[in-house]
């Protein structure tokens, strides 16, 4: 079978593989999407938040279909369309598409634990779209964002347009905070309800002039770049809560931390979403959001390394996604 594979830092090819049999409670799955994420780039460069080891094969955003049951599983039939979790193992310790190899091959096996049934409401670009899509959902909860907020999402990447259809999702007043027009155009197409460029000005007084001088009561910060990170500090109001959801791997800039202290914030990071996708799941099958307009280039598994060079950052596309044959 056809698989992508990192053999090692720098290096991306497309080869055979042996067809992967299922141990106990195990799956092979039948890949049919798998979205290229920032974060797979940077494996492919040699870094990432935990351990990893050459060769890998990415894959962690994906959505595929049972083809064999290892022994003891229960609760899945060969054919069932099925997505899986990424931050997995005893206390997260692993990642599925980083410190295991993952989806980005015609079959692959995961734990059945790690697996969820895609609702037939969900076509498979969707499900692919469930793993970013559950951690921009967890910043939405970990905000505890309503009706009466007013949000401010810095970054208008993929969780940062995912995190503000989360919040519009949840009725909130959006703002999209992005210096590209055609990704503040894209956050207007999802729902937002304003955009700003970060570029035009002092952000801090381009958001009082948005809200009659209060600030925004909630800040996601999506983009993982040191100067949006700090940036969230002085934008947030009086009392507001800030998700810090960008991966940033360190890197070091000036921050106002008095704002802290002196505007009584709370802050949370996260990474990944564990314990919450049969939530986000039924959140987009509810339909009251459809994240597949971010899909913006799609290419076959033999493809996969031009797939790669379409998701670097200035391609101009905002998510890539690799289609296995069916």
């Amino acid at each position: 079978m056809r698989a992508l594979v990192f053999p090692a830092p720098g290096r991306a090819e497309v080869t055979d593989v042996d067809c992967p049999k299922p141990g106990p409670g195990e799956v092979v799955v039948r890949s049919r999407v798998v979205g290229v994420c920032h974060s797979d780039l940077e494996l492919l460069a040699g870094r990432y938040i935990i351990p990893i080891r050459y060769p890998i094969t990415p894959g962690h955003e994906w959505a595929g279909e049972v083809a064999e049951l290892g022994p003891g599983v229960e609760g899945l039939r060969p054919g069932d369309p099925v997505v899986g979790e990424c931050v997995v193992g005893p206390g997260g310790r692993d990642h599925f598409g980083f410190s295991i190899s993952g989806a980005a091959a015609e079959h692959f096996t995961a734990r059945a634990e790690w697996l969820h049934t895609l609702p037939g409401a969900l076509t498979f670009t969707q499900g692919a779209l469930v793993e970013p899509f559950s951690v921009a959902y967890a910043a939405a909860g970990t905000a505890a964002i309503d009706p009466s907020d007013r949000v401010a999402v810095l970054g208008a990447g993929p969780i940062g347009l995912l995190s503000a259809m989360a919040a519009v999702g949840r009725n909130a007043t959006v703002t999209l905070i992005e210096p590209r027009p055609e990704r503040r155009a894209k956050g207007r197409e999802l729902g937002v309800a304003h955009v700003l460029d970060p570029a035009a000005g002092d952000l801090a007084e381009q958001a009082r002039e948005l809200t009659d001088g209060q600030l925004f009561d909630v800040v996601i910060e999506s983009a993982g770049h040191p100067e949006a990170m700090a940036q969230a500090l002085t934008i947030a109001g009086n009392r507001a809560r800030i998700v810090y959801v960008g991966i940033d791997v360190g890197s070091e800039v000036p921050a106002q931390l008095g704002l802290i202290q002196a505007r009584s914030l709370r802050i949370q990071g996260i990474v990944g979403s564990a314990g919450i996708w049969p939530q986000a799941i039924r959140f987009l099958a509810s339909g009251v959001v459809d994240p597949t307009p971010i899909v913006t280039a799609r290419f076959p598994l033999d493809s996969a390394v031009e797939a790669l060079g379409a998701a670097s950052l200035g391609s101009g596309n905002i998510k890539v996604h690799i289609e296995a044959p069916a």
